[in-house]
């Protein structure tokens, strides 16, 4: 995929966790050039105004929306009290834009939790579809993308629902763009997103969840972002997900198909682990600090373990920093050049045993395998770290001893977006 950039109109304000990973205006353009579908620059054929909240009226202004329209909607609070099933799409040239008017607080809501809010796609197939900066809340889930391609969700505000904020697991996904979305405080299982579906019923490929802000995800689950077995060819990156009951980010296995890319992302204070990926991804350039279980746990579910690579990622901890339970002589493991801090336990914890993995280039605080790793200092090797995750600047400072990373296994990019000048270990340079 090579998206277009982001119209200039929609850039956000840049908040200070945005500040630390985009350090310029080229760094940011970049970014978006990479997270927007190719249809981002098209511009509307048709601008319509709607500002009727009278019960269901939105719902079938929508309704009406043809190839190229573009519906804006007034501030106010509209709300649904039949089910709200969005099946118009647009074309790659004239895509349908709704979205709400500018500096207006659209609130889309229902009086119960019988129905989803918003559901995109059930019965007929949806693409070409953006919704931007309308706030959702109420209702089942808040939206639930179903047969859908080529759809953006971008600018949400989606919260306080009966069950996962946005989810995309009733029915086969691809190109998706989920972006710049704020999540937080779903119902019932408590995902912030839930994407795919178990044992590879549902798939969602080849998609982007990007700069998306999750958080106080709970319920009885309460992952941030859930990418289910078998989705596969998604690029989930620059998240910033933190105070979760299950891990921030949870990504399982692509059952041979091409591998997810999680990279960018500042995972922090989880119940659980900060990050947990069973396998068939790239991980790089990460921040994972304070999860109550580890900082990034891998082991076999729903799939077996293989082709993970776990590159240039700062994992900070009180518990083990790393652990992987079913890496022992399984097929194209990498752990290499990461800053693997433990507090109280291991920096390097297999506890399934580590034959064929290739561990090289670490910096390790803790306990850890003498092969491939350096020893480090603690946080003062930090520029504002704390165990818990409260402050979390990983900026190595001038003295921390991480001039270790392998070349065999460059990253060419920092967290932040800047270049690397030197072989340095961890998810960002000096």
């Amino acid at each position: 995929m090579t998206p277009k950039p982001l119209p200039v109109r929609s850039r956000p304000a840049l908040c200070s966790v945005a500040l630390l990973w985009l350090a310029s205006a080229a760094v940011l353009a970049a970014a978006e050039a990479r997270y927007a579908p190719g249809w981002a620059d098209a511009a509307p054929k048709r601008v319509l105004k709607h500002a009727d909240t009278r019960e269901d009226a939105l719902a079938k202004a929508v309704a009406g929306l043809q190839p190229g329209d573009q519906l804006v909607i007034a501030a106010g609070t509209y709300l649904l009290g039949r089910r709200w099933d969005i099946t118009v799409s647009g074309t790659a040239e004239a895509p349908i834009w709704i979205m709400a008017e500018e500096g207006a607080k659209v609130v889309l809501t229902r009086a119960d939790a019988d129905q989803n809010v918003v559901n995109i796609g059930p019965t007929t197939a949806v693409h070409h579809l953006c919704v931007r900066g309308v706030e959702i809340t109420g209702g089942s889930h808040g939206m639930r993308l179903g047969q859908c391609s080529e759809v953006w969700i971008d600018q949400c505000h989606i919260h306080h629902t009966g069950q996962v904020c946005l989810s995309a697991n009733s029915a086969n996904s691809d190109h998706l763009f989920l972006t710049r979305n704020h999540l937080h405080d779903g119902g019932g299982h408590g995902e912030g997103m839930y994407l795919g579906a178990n044992q590879g019923e549902f798939i969602m490929s080849e998609s982007v969840i990007a700069r998306n802000h999750i958080h106080d995800c709970k319920g009885s689950q309460g992952d941030g972002i859930e990418v289910k077995q078998g989705s596969w060819g998604n690029l989930i990156a620059e998240n910033d997900v933190h105070d979760t009951q299950y891990p921030c980010i949870t990504v399982y296995g692509t059952a041979g198909k091409p591998v997810n890319i999680i990279e960018r992302n500042l995972c922090r204070r989880s119940e659980d682990s900060a990050m947990q990926v069973q396998g068939e991804a790239i991980v790089r350039n990460n921040v994972l600090i304070g999860g109550r279980g580890t900082g990034f746990n891998s082991t076999d579910h729903q799939g077996k373990t293989v082709n993970l690579q776990v590159i240039h990622n700062t994992i900070i901890n009180t518990g083990d920093a790393f652990k992987a339970g079913s890496w022992n002589a399984r097929e194209g493991m990498v752990l290499a050049n990461n800053v693997l801090y433990s507090k109280e336990k291991s920096a390097i914890n297999f506890p399934g045993g580590r034959e064929g993995v290739v561990i090289t280039g670490n910096v390790v605080f803790g306990d850890s395998p003498r092969q491939g790793t350096f020893p480090g200092s603690g946080l003062g090797d930090f520029a504002g770290l704390s165990w818990d995750g409260e402050t979390h600047d990983a900026k190595p400072t001038a003295a921390a001893p991480f001039d270790h990373a392998d070349p065999k296994y460059p990253v060419e990019t920092d967290f932040s977006g800047a270049k690397r000048s030197g072989p340095t270990s961890g998810a960002l340079g000096r």
